[in-house]
Formats: C-alpha cells, sequence, structure tokens
C-alpha cells in the first residue's frame, strides 16, 4: 500500500543555483532554516534535526554542498570558493519561494553560514554556528599560518591543500577513512591526550595513521557509515577537499569584510573537548565584539566535534530556544 507523503515527511529535491544542481532534505512548514554541512558530511549529518525542527514549526532544509552527495560536482577547484558557495545558499533560499532565512552551519558549514550572513544580511537574519567559532576575515594569509603549525609534523589543512595528495590515502578506502576521522574527533572514541594528536601527519606518514580503528563513535550506525561512505565512494572526495584549497582565495575574496562583526541575531554551539573550539578560544571570548547580536553561546561538556550528531536532543533544545527568539513561527 503506498502511502501518501506529507509535509510532516522529509521531502528530497533538487533546486538550480550557481553551482548547477543542489540537492537538498526538507522537512516541516513555517519559517525556513537552512543547514549546512561540514566535511566529511551530506545533508545526512542534520537527520536528527529535520523533524525536531518541523516539529517545533520551521521549514528545515539540509543540502549537499557543491561537490558533495547528489549536488554537481564543478571541475575547477576555484569553483569551491566560499562567494560561490554563499550564492549557492542565496540561490536555494529563492528557488524555495522564500525572501529570507535562518542559516545554521557546522564545521566548514559554520564558516559558510557565517559569510553568508556577512556578504547577504538582507537574506540570512540569523546565523547559527556549529563547532567552529566566527572569527573576522582578515588577518595573515592562511597558508602561512598552516604551515607554521606542527613543527616537524604538518597540519591537516595543509595536508589536504595539495590536489590529488589526499585523494590518493581516502579513496581506495573511503569507509574504512571515513570511520577512523569521524572516532579520532568524537569524544567517546579520540585518542588518549598523550597521543600522536590526529590533526597532523607525521613525516612520510599519512592522516589515517593516528585515526582509532578499533571502534566506532556511538552516534554513528554501520548504516550511517554506510550512507556517507556510499555518497564518497560515488563522487570522490576531490568536490569535498576543494573547500581547503580555496582558502587563500577566500582570504582574498573577502578582505572588504576584513574585521567586520555579524550583526543578526545568532547563536553558537561547541564541544569542549573539540579542538576547534580549543585552538579558537580567543575567537569565542572575542564574540561580545565580533557577534554583537549573539543570543547565547555553548560548550557541551564531554562532548566532541559532530554536536548536532553526538548530542542531538541537547543541539535540538538548544536551537529552537533560539530559533523562537531570533526567527519566531508566529
Amino acid at each position: 500500500m503506498h502511502r501518501s507523503v506529507s509535509a510532516a515527511d522529509p521531502r528530497h529535491r533538487t533546486v538550480e543555483a550557481p553551482a548547477g544542481r543542489l540537492h537538498l532534505v526538507e522537512q516541516g512548514t513555517g519559517p525556513l532554516v537552512l543547514l549546512v554541512h561540514g566535511f566529511p558530511e551530506s545533508w545526512y549529518s542534520w537527520r536528527n534535526q529535520l523533524p525536531a525542527l518541523a516539529a517545533a514549526g520551521y521549514r528545515a532544509a539540509a543540502l549537499d554542498v557543491r561537490g558533495y552527495g547528489r549536488s554537481s560536482k564543478p571541475a575547477a577547484t576555484r569553483d569551491y570558493r566560499m562567494l560561490a558557495l554563499v550564492e549557492d545558499n542565496l540561490a536555494v533560499v529563492r528557488a524555495l519561494g522564500e525572501e529570507s532565512a535562518v542559516i545554521v552551519g557546522h564545521d566548514w558549514g559554520s564558516n559558510i553560514a557565517a559569510a553568508s550572513a556577512l556578504v547577504h544580511p538582507e537574506v540570512f537574519r540569523a546565523v547559527g554556528l556549529l563547532s567552529v567559532p566566527y572569527a573576522p576575515p582578515g588577518g595573515p594569509r592562511p597558508t602561512d599560518v598552516f604551515a607554521g603549525m606542527g613543527g616537524d609534523e604538518e597540519f591537516y589543512v595543509s595536508y589536504f591543500q595539495e590536489p590529488g595528495r589526499a585523494e590518493t590515502e581516502m579513496e581506495p578506502d573511503v569507509r574504512g577513512w571515513l570511520a577512523g576521522f569521524f572516532a579520532a574527533l568524537s569524544a567517546d572514541t579520540m585518542p588518549a591526550q598523550d597521543a600522536p594528536d590526529p590533526h597532523f601527519v607525521g613525516r612520510g606518514g599519512r592522516l589515517r595513521d593516528r585515526f582509532p580503528t578499533d571502534r566506532l563513535p556511538g552516534w554513528l550506525t554501520e548504516h550511517d557509515l554506510d550512507v556517507y561512505a556510499g555518497e564518497f565512494e560515488r563522487t570522490g572526495m576531490t568536490g569535498a577537499l576543494n573547500r581547503y584549497r580555496n582558502m587563500d582565495r577566500d582570504w582574498e575574496d573577502l578582505s572588504p569584510y576584513n574585521g567586520a562583526p555579524v550583526r543578526q541575531p545568532s547563536l553558537f554551539i561547541g564541544g569542549a573537548l573539540d579542538a576547534s573550539t580549543i585552538w579558537m578560544a580567543d575567537a569565542i571570548n572575542a564574540y561580545p565584539a565580533t557577534l554583537p547580536g549573539l543570543v547565547s553561546s555553548h560548550l557541551l561538556d564531554g562532548c566532541g566535534h559532530w554536536v548536532q550528531q553526538e548530542r542531538p536532543d541537547e543541539v535540538n533544545d538548544l536551537l529552537i530556544t533560539w530559533l523562537n527568539s531570533a526567527a519566531p513561527t508566529a
């Protein structure tokens, strides 16, 4: 028996955008909340937020960022620059028939959400940032900063920047690589503090050499891993990695916004055990100046990098409480 689809069910759709096509999954009706994933994920990283936001009276839309999943994958590295991803988000809002939206991002999606709010404040009326704190554009050239990190070891961002190099490590065993990467940054499976840091590559080594290989984090089922791996086995890893290969280009493109605060109502949620929040503690401390519209900021004790997947109920409650003040349904 075929069951009819209602507005309460998740709906897959594809919309036209500068990237070509963007795939998204939406659920619910009400004010639009655009959910932007990070690396190495997809719309699926918001699977626990879509029904919760829909039940709270919002229209939640989780997209596959260009180069990921079922979205178009432009060939040129430069086509993954930040300003191009911002224009994709703008196109999604328009394609969904809306004039404005709240945007929420995790990991790279946090940077994309912040840039979208910075460049198009007339469209993105509130911004939620997960795991990666907001730091205004500017400062030294990114590749110079990353090259100076780690001493004799190589920081993972530098490792990702050379086309083809990381793909050679990842693509022969996408599922195994993803399992290790997710585990390395999850609170319940990350290496001990005195173990070699999985964010760095030893001389002549691979990033995965420091990943846990004997366990999956509690939030990641075998089915979840199959979903992620299946997408990357089909698309390859280059589209996802190209985000890292545009950081100097982004630095140049966003120079008109150097030092600029994001003034819209904002939210930050990070994991207390996440290297992103530890290394960027100064950025969090600067929020009174850089996020003057900040409604609330939260560091979740005992949580790693994948906050909305590690702690879905807590993140959902925080998101909905914030949305009800920043973008009420009525």
